[in-house]
């Protein structure tokens, strides 16, 4: 395969719907206290796409280097790379460039992990991971991709179309979602965007949030990191619903390139009647259609409407709006030293400690 890659400042990241391949995104995880690397990627054309010309293609890929112990790492892709390879080519095409990054890489770090954000090539209730390995495994050399224990970013998400107006959006939703709409903008609850100032009210919302529904916390710092990062193209802005000036719910929204994504939401258990998360959702996508966005992610939902999935109350929530479901390949491991890796594999197994962040 005709492929190089070339290490460059994360500042020089080309300008991409994905937040988290953005140089916004590498400043937030250095915040963290996380380091980033930057790579160009270069492939011919025809060895990744079927009945292509002999010109090349272009991209590029941000990796996060996580420490997992004292002396190993591992290199985490977030939503990348987004240049998408024929099935028949995929697997062929994340080794051939997990060994030229590997090259650039520090010697303890242990695997890459891709958080692919390709359409899934096949289902995953009808396909196990046994053959999944197979499949993606197909026509490379060291059959050192395996899929991950869990993903790290939302696997299933919903597209909302932004391209038509407001009038358009609306009519596209469930009838009982216009209806949330308009009930909770009756009811007066108001939608402002805020500022750092009010992070810990976001935070108090959160706490309460995770509480509710079971869901590990992340760390106040951890929502600190996102004020801050300058980039002309992506950041993030924090938006909160207020009903007699109370806030009820709070979200994160970020932007990147011409899309907008609901990265992070809270909501209070009190006064739910007043519907203020679709107040919060609505004001959201009519920010997104100001910034001159094309499309809205919902970010996370169940990968269908099971009525015993743990999410099937947001994938209900989020179908309201009007979106288009979206299954991605989720997390892919390529392996670069097995022992180390096996550990690793099997503590992500049997605990609860190692999240990716």
């Amino acid at each position: 395969m005709n492929l190089s890659v070339q290490e460059k400042d994360p500042a020089n990241l080309f300008d991409t719907p994905l937040l988290h391949q953005s140089f916004f995104w590498s400043q937030v995880k250095q915040n963290q206290g996380y380091e980033t690397k930057a790579f160009d990627i270069k492939v011919r054309q025809a060895d990744v796409q079927r009945g292509a010309t002999s010109s090349f293609l272009l991209d590029d890929m941000l990796v996060q280097l996580i420490p997992i112990n004292r002396e190993h790492t591992i290199g985490y892709v977030p939503y990348g790379p987004l240049l998408h390879p024929d099935q028949q080519n995929m697997g062929p095409f994340l080794e051939e460039l997990s060994l030229h990054v590997q090259k650039r890489l520090p010697s303890h770090c242990i695997l890459l992990r891709y958080d692919l954000p390709w359409e899934t090539v096949w289902d995953d209730d009808e396909l196990s991971v046994e053959l999944q390995n197979i499949r993606l495994n197909w026509g490379t050399q060291s059959r050192s991709l395996s899929r991950s224990v869990s993903n790290q970013l939302p696997s299933d998400t919903m597209f909302i179309d932004l391209s038509g107006s407001e009038e358009d959006i609306l009519a596209n939703m469930h009838h009982k979602t216009r209806y949330n709409i308009n009930l909770a903008l009756r009811k007066g609850v108001e939608v402002r965007q805020v500022g750092h100032d009010q992070l810990d009210v976001f935070y108090a919302l959160y706490e309460e949030t995770c509480e509710r529904n079971h869901i590990q916390l992340h760390d106040r710092s951890f929502f600190e990191a996102l004020f801050g990062p300058e980039d002309e193209h992506a950041g993030v802005t924090l938006l909160m619903a207020y009903f007699e000036n109370r806030p009820l719910s709070s979200m994160f929204l970020s932007r990147s390139s011409q899309r907008a994504t609901y990265l992070y939401g809270a909501s209070s258990s009190a006064l739910r009647n007043t519907m203020s998360t679709y107040a919060l959702q609505w004001k959201a996508i009519q920010l997104a259609k100001q910034w001159g966005c094309r499309e809205y992610d919902l970010f996370g939902v169940s990968p269908s409407l099971h009525k015993n999935h743990p999410m099937q109350g947001l994938y209900t929530f989020k179908k309201g709006f009007g979106g288009d479901l979206l299954h991605r390949m989720g997390c892919w491991d390529f392996t670069f030293h097995a022992q180390e890796a096996r550990q690793l594999f099997a503590y992500e197994m049997v605990g609860d400690g190692y999240h990716l962040r």
